[in-house]
């Protein structure tokens, strides 16, 4: 019998309150080496927050964050990204007057002596493209001038860069068209292969049925269940995401 493989996340029992609000209340999740977890539940739920205490940007008032089976304090997004975390919002956070090797290092630029080390950041943007497998023939064109699937691949190919082992994704294909959705499903089929392990936050369940390996539901800042995708259809799962309740045939994965 094979080991039990150890989480790349585990967050316990985290609660969160703004003033009298109590955001998360007892919410804990689990996530595996190349693993997508899909992160559902209507506006107000407490994903963002969830995703928020994951990357740094909030503090837990209470709970556990473990990284391969050790706790860790995530205190600022710098945190998370030395941990290896990295979350890509629905803005992308990309300067769109900017060529793709500023915008992968944007922040985190490279230097030689005081000036920018162009040359490498360039030859370090080609090569995150090709392993990722994205096609951008021009790399010194400034970024508005891609399309929505392209600058989504940018964003993602700059975490993964800078060795991203967990990536929260919010809302990645909500702007784009068919053909630029199919492209970033695509890319995040690649890392799951590579290992990397996937938080993705969509209001689309056929995307995430298409993606995710588990699915998590949030309603009023707790968990109402975990499932594997493969156990639950789509109305199932409206159910618990707007009854709150695991369907009866079901336990919690």
């Amino acid at each position: 019998m094979s080991a039990p493989v150890t989480p790349l996340v585990q967050m316990r029992g985290i609660h969160k309150a703004f003033g009298g609000v109590h955001s998360l209340q007892d919410v804990s999740v689990d996530l595996y080496p190349g693993e997508v977890v899909g992160l559902l539940g209507h506006n107000g739920a407490g994903k963002s927050t969830l995703i928020k205490v994951l990357s740094g940007a909030y503090t837990p008032d209470s709970g556990q964050i473990l990284l391969d089976g050790q706790e860790v304090r995530v205190t600022s997004p710098r945190v998370a990204q030395a941990h290896g975390i990295e979350t890509i919002y629905q803005n992308l956070a990309l300067a769109d007057n900017l060529d793709v090797p500023a915008n992968i290092f944007l922040g985190r630029e490279l230097r030689r002596g005081a000036a920018l080390d162009e040359d490498s950041m360039e030859s370090a943007a080609r090569q995150v493209l090709d392993r990722l497998r994205v096609n951008i023939p021009d790399l010194k064109k400034p970024v508005f001038n891609f399309s929505g699937g392209q600058r989504q691949s940018i964003a993602i190919s700059r975490a993964i860069h800078f060795r991203a082992r967990v990536l929260i994704m919010d809302e990645p294909t909500a702007a784009l068209g068919p053909q630029e959705t199919e492209q970033v499903n695509a890319l995040i089929q690649t890392l799951k292969q590579e290992g990397v392990g996937i938080f993705l936050i969509s209001h689309d369940l056929h995307d995430v049925f298409d993606l995710a390996d588990r699915l998590t539901v949030m309603k009023t800042g707790r968990v109402v269940g975990t499932v594997r995708t493969r156990d639950v259809t789509q109305d199932e799962v409206l159910e618990m995401i707007i009854a709150g309740k695991l369907p009866r045939v079901l336990t919690s994965a």
